[in-house]
């Protein structure tokens, strides 16, 4: 496993493939307040690659074109933090878009730890730890726990999505799952115009 740290944007020629495993770190869950610090992503292949931002300095032009593209699926666990910090602070919804929280609440009814500890012991057999989940992501210089913690949560996604796949295909949940993952940006922009809290579709 490799962890490799960059300045602001991805180095020119990085090829992750067609589907990358995305998460971020920032200084806390308020997307108007708290400032996006880190990007992670992972191709799946045991290695992860994290931007991390200056305050202030998110053109990352490298970056946005990866999130963009329409032709790479972005993995994500709890997606619906993760696209608000990207939409927020980078400028792009990270499209097309699978989530593996939320297909786990779909397969996995039988339970209702769906957190991504949980779902990398309960399908992996892979103990993860949060000691630094936490920590001060603003910092200048990252310790090597945080690099390893930050690498943790991206290493694991491709592996959970494909044991979920099969889980949601012998349930019968494929379609329901996928249009949940289509929803997501409207849920995303809700959360960011102010409807965070609220349930528009309750009573």
């Amino acid at each position: 496993m490799t962890n490799r740290l960059y300045r602001g944007d991805l180095p020119e020629g990085l090829d992750l493939g067609t589907a990358i495993a995305v998460d971020t770190e920032a200084m806390g869950l308020n997307p108007h307040r708290d400032r996006l610090c880190l990007v992670q992503l992972s191709a799946g292949d045991g290695d992860a690659h994290l931007v991390q931002f200056a305050p202030g300095e998110y053109a990352a032009p490298r970056l946005r074109k990866l999130l963009a593209d329409p032709g790479v699926t972005k993995v994500f666990h709890f997606a619906r933090f993760d696209l608000a910090m990207i939409c927020h602070y980078i400028g792009v919804m990270a499209l097309p878009v699978y989530c593996t929280k939320i297909a786990s609440r779909l397969a996995r009814t039988f339970t209702d730890r769906h957190g991504l500890r949980d779902l990398c012991k309960d399908l992996l057999n892979t103990e993860l730890s949060k000691q630094q989940q936490s920590s001060d992501w603003g910092a200048e210089t990252l310790t090597e726990e945080q690099l390893r913690y930050a690498a943790s949560d991206v290493l694991h996604l491709h592996a959970l999505r494909d044991r979920l796949d099969v889980m949601l295909a012998r349930e019968g949940r494929e379609r329901l799952a996928r249009a949940c993952f289509e929803f997501l940006p409207h849920r995303v922009m809700l959360d960011l115009e102010g409807w965070a809290e609220q349930d528009i579709f309750a009573h």
